[in-house]
C-alpha cells in the first residue's frame, strides 16, 4: 500500500481495508511507502479494532451498512407525517417544511442531528456498496436540513472536520443540495435582515410564517445574535435579555405556552431591544457611559433616590476615571483591582449612592469595566 497523502481515522483504515479486499491472499494491509503517519495509524487502530491496535485492521462495510440502514429508519420514523419525496427536484422548497416538522418534535433538533451524523459516518464507511448509494441523495438532503437547523449566524466560525468532510462529499457525489451555505432565512422565504436591525416589516413577516416552529427557531437565532452584537459590552443588559429569552424558550419547550404565544413574546422582546439600544441617545450618554449607567441603575432604590441626572453624572465620571486606569492585565492584578475598587466606592459615597447597595454596585461596575477594557486599551 502506497500512502501519498495524510490520512487519519476511518479514512486511513478504509484505505487499508480496500487493499485487503483487492489482495485477499495478504493477511493484512502492508504499508510500503511511509510519510510520517505513525501516530494517526496507531490512533486509527485503537479506535477501529477491539484489540486496541493489535487486531486485524479491516472495517466490514456490511456492518457500516447495517448502521446506515438503522439510522435511516430512525430518520424516517422522525419524519413520518411530512412529505419530502421530491427532494431531488424540490430540495430548497421542501427544506423549511422538514425543518419545521423536526423542530416540533420533543428534543427534535438534537435527535435529528445525532441520527444524521451517525448515518453520515456509516455512509462514509460503506459508500462503495450499491445498497448504501441508494440512500446517498436522501442523506445529502437530510444533511442540508441538519446544517440549516444547527448553523448559527456568523461567518467567522470555523467549520469542524466533520462539516468540511460532509460538504466535500456532497460536492463530489453531485448531491442535489446546493453547494452554497444553507441559509435558513432564505429557505423560509424571508429576506434576512441587516445585522443589528430587526425591522417591524421583517418581524411582521415572521409573525405570519406558515412554519410556526421554524419561526420560533429564526427568532431565537436572531435575538441571540442581537444580544451578542448590541450588548456584548453591557453586562447588565446582556444578562437581563439572555435570561428573558431563556425563560420564554424554556416555557415553550416544556409546552407551557403555545407556539403562537412564544412568537409574540419573542417579537415583543425584539422591539424592547430596539428601545434599550436607543436609551443612551435619549439620555445623552455614549455607548460606554450607558453601560455604567445600567450597572448603577440595577438598584431601584438608587434610581428613585438619586434620579437620572445624578446617575448620569456618576456614569460619566466612572468612564473618565476607569478608562485612565485600566491596563491589559488589570483584571488579573489584584493590587490594581483593589485600587479601582476603592476609587469606585469613593465616587459612590460622594454622590450618596445607597450605602447598603454600594458593595454590589462596585462589583457590577468592575465587571462592566472588565468588559470594556479590551476596547479601551486597543483605542
Amino acid at each position: 500500500m502506497y500512502v501519498d497523502k495524510p490520512m487519519r481515522g476511518h479514512n486511513l483504515m478504509q484505505a487499508i481495508a480496500r487493499v485487503n479486499r483487492v489482495f485477499k491472499e495478504k493477511p493484512g494491509g502492508l504499508v510500503v511507502d511511509y510519510i510520517g503517519i505513525a501516530n494517526e495509524l496507531k490512533a486509527a487502530l485503537a479506535d477501529y479494532t477491539q484489540a486496541k491496535g493489535r487486531g486485524k485492521p479491516t472495517i466490514d462495510a456490511r456492518e457500516a451498512l447495517a448502521v446506515l440502514l438503522e439510522q435511516m429508519d430512525v430518520l424516517h420514523d422522525m419524519l413520518r407525517g411530512v412529505e419530502y419525496g421530491d427532494f431531488r427536484t424540490k430540495a430548497w422548497q421542501l427544506l423549511p417544511a422538514v425543518a419545521n416538522h423536526v423542530l416540533g418534535l420533543d428534543d427534535g433538533k438534537k435527535r435529528f442531528a445525532d441520527a444524521v451524523l451517525a448515518a453520515s459516518k456509516a455512509f462514509a464507511l460503506c459508500c462503495t456498496l450499491d445498497e448504501a448509494l441508494a440512500h446517498r441523495d436522501e442523506l445529502a438532503f437530510l444533511q442540508a436540513v441538519k446544517a440549516a437547523l444547527t448553523k448559527h449566524g456568523g461567518t467567522d466560525k470555523k467549520l469542524t472536520d466533520e462539516q468540511k468532510e460532509h460538504a466535500l462529499r456532497q460536492i463530489m457525489s453531485r448531491a442535489i443540495v446546493s453547494d452554497e451555505v444553507i441559509d435558513i432565512f432564505s429557505a423560509a422565504g424571508l429576506k434576512r435582515p441587516d445585522i443589528g436591525v430587526l425591522s417591524d416589516e421583517f418581524l411582521e413577516d415572521v409573525r405570519h410564517m406558515k412554519e410556526r416552529n421554524l419561526a420560533v427557531e429564526l427568532l431565537e437565532r436572531l435575538l441571540k445574535g442581537e444580544i451578542k452584537s448590541r450588548f456584548k459590552t453591557n453586562v447588565v443588559q446582556e444578562a437581563k435579555f439572555s435570561e428573558l429569552l431563556q425563560q420564554s424558550l424554556t416555557r415553550y419547550r416544556n409546552r407551557a405556552i403555545e407556539t403562537a404565544q412564544v412568537i409574540e413574546e419573542l417579537i415583543e422582546m425584539a422591539k424592547k431591544f430596539q428601545e434599550a439600544a436607543q436609551r443612551g441617545e435619549a439620555l445623552g450618554l455614549n455607548h460606554d457611559e450607558m453601560a455604567f449607567y445600567d450597572a448603577l441603575a440595577t438598584n431601584e432604590a438608587a434610581v428613585r433616590g438619586l434620579g437620572d441626572e445624578t446617575l448620569k453624572k456618576i456614569a460619566v465620571e466612572l468612564v473618565q476615571s476607569l478608562r485612565k486606569s485600566v491596563t491589559v492585565d488589570w483584571a488579573v492584578r489584584e493590587t490594581v483591582r483593589a485600587r479601582l475598587r476603592v476609587m469606585v466606592k469613593t465616587l459612590l459615597k460622594r454622590y450618596k449612592y445607597p450605602p447598603d447597595k454600594q458593595e454590589e454596585a462596585t462589583e457590577t461596575v468592575l465587571k462592566q469595566a472588565e468588559s470594556l477594557s479590551a476596547e479601551w486599551v486597543a483605542a
